[in-house]
């Protein structure tokens, strides 16, 4: 039996949100910029909330609130991969986690490899926690896009110390595959360098790719990684302040339990509740329509852009619900997102910002309904007419 995909809420109920999407430009641009999606939420996570709300539930987070089983449980029925529930601690979002993690494992000054290009807040999340950015870009091997893992052999081995990788890939939309993150692990290994690993996006990866959660990769994962990861993205719960960061040995672990302690009082409860209920088998259901939803917007795009931007160039994403392409052939400019906001009255997110691979690029928001996806297309297909 075919699954129906998920229905968007009409843009008059969506311009009612009070959310970053929703409040940047006026109601003549429509948002395409920042990784919020217009579906309704899981049902399981709406009672959920609601439950609280009814009763006053809006206190303290409790030492033990039980992410870590349903964290553990999903995993183990969606990538057939049960990490040790006494391994996985929280935090109040990923890149939170990310910062902690690596001033655990680093020293101020240290150099830390990014793989541009890559989600913005990693440069800053680099320099926030003391070290010092690193690029070594992923390779366009005219298919698809993959980590050149001769590059950051070669920075590990010039002394970098940690490597932060984005798995699955923001913006381009990369699944790695599992033999080049075993190799990555054994790289790691043998220089002695820890991999932090963001998997946000884990759960909105497409068929026929499949996904690899780092710890799982290769025996050397669990010796060198830690992995951050939330229900945010995929059950669109950004202001519900909540992850998890997961590790593969004792070591890790304790190293993870060395953190202060207000790195986990900085969950939020609401952000626990709702991850619960995301990460709970009765959400599975609305997790597949989502998917169909996507993986159709997807495609449309790339039907879009061929009718009404010829010379544009994107390469479907093999996960998530953002699109990377490249506009560079139409001549405006090496950040073509303000023009675009300007005269077409679409916002995208700024190519360059995701690095110097960016340059005459914008990153596109397809977690929305057809028709809203058609007509930003179209608005922009009108400035080349």
């Amino acid at each position: 039996m075919s699954v129906p995909p998920l229905k968007a809420l009409p843009l008059e109920l969506l311009r009612q949100r009070s959310s970053t999407k929703w409040r940047s430009y006026g109601d003549d641009v429509i948002p395409m910029f920042v990784a919020e999606t217009d579906f309704p939420l899981a049902p399981a996570i709406t009672a959920a909330l609601a439950r609280a709300v009814e009763i006053g539930d809006t206190g303290y987070t409790p030492p033990r609130p039980g992410i870590d089983l349903d964290f553990a449980d999903f995993a183990e029925r969606r990538w057939g991969w049960r990490p040790d529930p006494a391994r996985i601690r929280w935090t109040g979002d990923v890149m939170m986690g990310v910062v902690e993690v690596l001033r655990a494992v680093t020293s101020p000054g240290d150099r830390v490899v990014v793989t541009p290009p890559v989600y913005p807040p990693f440069y800053d999340t680099v320099e926030e926690a003391g070290a010092v950015v690193e690029r070594v870009p992923l390779r366009d091997t005219g298919e698809r896009w993959e980590l050149d893992l001769d590059g950051i052999a070669a920075a590990l081995a010039s002394g970098a110390k940690a490597v932060l990788l984005c798995n699955p890939h923001n913006p381009t939309g990369t699944v790695h595959t599992r033999e080049s993150l075993a190799e990555l692990a054994r790289i790691a290994a043998r220089y002695g360098a820890s991999v932090v690993s963001d998997e946000i996006h884990a759960p909105l990866t497409f068929a026929p790719a499949v996904f690899t959660p780092f710890l799982d990769a290769a025996p050397e994962a669990a010796e060198v990684g830690y992995a951050v990861t939330s229900a945010s993205k995929t059950y669109n719960l950004a202001g519900l302040k909540c992850a998890v960061i997961v590790t593969g040995s004792d070591e890790n672990a304790a190293v993870v339990r060395t953190l202060p302690w207000e790195v986990e009082w900085r969950a939020g409860l609401f952000g626990v509740i709702a991850n619960r209920a995301a990460f709970a088998a009765e959400s599975d259901a609305w997790l597949e329509q989502l998917l169909v939803a996507l993986d159709d917007n997807r495609r449309l795009l790339a039907e879009l852009l061929a009718e009404h931007l010829p010379l544009a160039r994107y390469r479907v994403p093999e996960a998530g619900f953002l699109a990377w392409v490249d506009v560079s052939a139409y001549g405006w400019g090496d950040n073509p997102a303000p023009y675009v906001r300007r005269e077409a009255k679409v916002a995208l997110h700024h190519g360059p910002l995701f690095g110097a691979e960016g340059v005459g690029h914008v990153r596109i928001n397809v977690g929305c309904d057809p028709d809203v996806l058609r007509e930003a297309i179209r608005r922009i297909g009108a400035l080349v007419e």
